[in-house]
């Protein structure tokens, strides 16, 4: 059984996983997400919650309200609402890990639920790690390109946001790694430069920073033709402010 992952690619809010808000020290710009989208994904998550407890197990069902459920518990205004979504998201995405472990959807949706899960938790979160890392690497080894090299991305972001050794992942190392895969699979998909633009200016690489932003800069307007609709407007909302803090820093610190 196959999953059709084109109907997996809604546009999608790139997240740079803003969901591990709980593990950070406070200066991360968290996605914040725009009421007035949320309308839309809630809509589709009502269709995809329809269709998978209406019909019989389906692999591509099960990976679409996984992926609604992670996208629709962006807009929750409560960790309750939150953790809900996202144990339904947990729940769905490991009902299609069990009718394809080679579905590569299937893992990527699980660990980006278990970061919301993770999100609404103070002690139980740094648990929670090890596995989205478990299963982000099983997703970048099945498909490298989902989700616009979705899996290294965040594998990435979560190095670089994780408390590093004895007390969980991260690894600057790592981070650079994957953020560099992320940018080699999808280099046209702002997430990923903007997520390699935040360790920059995190890990105090100054020239770096300053060369990305200016490539950044050139490339934007391609970016904009190239991820255009309504698909999109959500996550042009959210690099958009992104790219306005991370680029002032840069410029700030070149004074």
């Amino acid at each position: 059984m196959i999953v059709d992952t084109s109907i997996l690619k809604l546009g999608g809010q790139p997240c740079l996983l803003a969901v591990l808000g709980v593990l950070l020290s406070g200066n991360h710009l968290a996605a914040q997400a725009n009421s007035k989208f949320e309308p839309r994904y809630h809509s589709i998550y009502l269709a995809a919650k329809t269709n998978w407890t209406q019909q019989s197990p389906d692999l591509t069902n099960a990976c679409l309200l996984a992926r609604a459920a992670f996208d629709l518990a962006e807009f929750a205004t409560n960790n309750t609402r939150r953790a809900q979504l996202a144990v339904e998201g947990i729940d769905a995405a490991r009902s299609a890990v069990q009718l394809n472990e080679k579905c590569a959807p299937a893992h990527y949706y699980l660990a980006m639920n278990l970061g919301q899960l993770a999100r609404t938790q103070l002690l139980g979160a740094l648990k929670l790690v090890g596995e989205m890392e478990k299963h982000f690497a099983i997703a970048a080894t099945l498909d490298p390109l989902i989700d616009h090299a979705g899996p290294d991305r965040n594998l990435g972001t979560l190095y670089r946001e994780a408390p590093g050794w004895p007390a969980s992942i991260g690894s600057r190392s790592k981070a650079r790694i994957h953020l560099k895969k992320a940018i080699e699979h999808a280099p046209a998909y702002p997430g990923n430069q903007l997520a390699m633009l935040e360790a920059h200016i995190d890990w105090k690489e100054t020239r770096a920073a300053e060369k990305l932003v200016h490539q950044i800069e050139h490339s934007l307007a391609d970016a904009k033709r190239e991820f255009a609709g309504e698909d999109w407007d959500w996550a042009w909302d959210d690099w958009s402010r992104l790219w306005e803090a991370l680029r002032g820093k840069v410029n700030k610190t070149a004074r």
